[in-house]
C-alpha cells in the first residue's frame, strides 16, 4: 500500500471536517446577526464618522455629528442584545481555538476560549467607547469606537474562520495589524480582551 495514502486521506478527512465545522459556526452567528442591524448600523456610523471629520465648516460637522447620535445608540444596543441572545448558544460551538491557524478539534483540544464571554466584552466597550464622556475629544472619541467596532468584527471572523484568516482580513480591508487594532481600543477593552484570548500565561 502506498504510505502516502493515509495521510493523504486523514488530510482530506480533516479538511472535510473544518470546512463542515466552519459552514455551522458562520450559519449559527448569522442566525443570531439576522436579527439586528449591527452590519448596516456600522457601516452608517463608520462612514458617518469619516465624513464629519472632512468636514471643514464646524456647524456642518456638528449637524453630522448629532445625526450619527442614534445610529450609535441602536448599534450598541444591537450589540449589547446580540452578546445576551448569544449566551444562549451551545457552549461547545461557543469555543473558538486561540491559536492563529484553525485545525480539526482544536477548539476542544487545545486552548480555547468563549464566543459568549467575547461578545459579551465587545458589547460593553461599544457601549463605553460610545458613552465616553464630553472631556474626549469627537475626533478621538470616533476614533475609539471605530476600533471597538473593528475589534468586534475581527472576532466574528476568528469564530467563523481562524484569527490567521481574521487579522489578514483586517489589513487587508482596513490595513490595520491585529496589534495595531488592539492598541487602539479602550484600554479596559484591551485588558479584557488579552485575558481572555491571550494563549500565554497571564502576567
Amino acid at each position: 500500500m502506498d504510505p502516502f495514502l493515509p495521510i493523504a486521506v486523514s488530510f482530506a478527512a480533516g479538511w472535510m471536517l473544518k470546512a463542515r465545522q466552519q459552514r455551522a459556526r458562520v450559519a449559527l452567528l448569522g442566525h443570531f446577526l439576522s436579527r439586528y442591524r449591527i452590519e448596516k448600523n456600522m457601516e452608517t456610523v463608520t462612514q458617518g464618522y469619516l465624513r464629519a471629520l472632512g468636514e471643514a465648516d464646524p456647524a456642518r460637522q456638528q449637524q453630522v455629528w448629532a445625526v450619527l447620535a442614534g445610529s450609535e445608540r441602536e448599534l450598541s444596543a444591537h450589540v449589547s442584545r446580540l452578546a445576551e441572545d448569544f449566551a444562549s448558544a451551545d457552549p461547545k460551538l461557543a469555543r473558538v481555538s486561540k491559536l492563529p491557524v484553525w485545525a480539526p478539534f482544536a477548539s476542544s483540544l487545545l486552548p480555547s476560549f468563549d464566543m459568549r464571554e467575547a461578545l459579551a466584552i465587545h458589547a460593553r466597550g461599544i457601549r463605553r467607547a460610545i458613552e465616553a464622556s464630553d472631556s474626549a475629544s469627537a475626533r478621538d472619541r470616533a476614533f475609539a469606537i471605530s476600533a471597538e467596532l473593528l475589534l468586534l468584527q475581527h472576532t466574528c471572523h476568528w469564530f467563523c474562520k481562524s484569527r490567521l484568516v481574521a487579522s489578514a482580513r483586517m489589513l487587508s480591508r482596513h490595513r490595520t495589524s491585529y496589534d495595531q487594532l488592539l492598541s487602539a481600543v479602550l484600554p479596559q477593552t484591551r485588558a479584557e480582551y488579552l485575558a481572555l484570548v491571550r494563549t500565554g500565561p497571564r502576567a
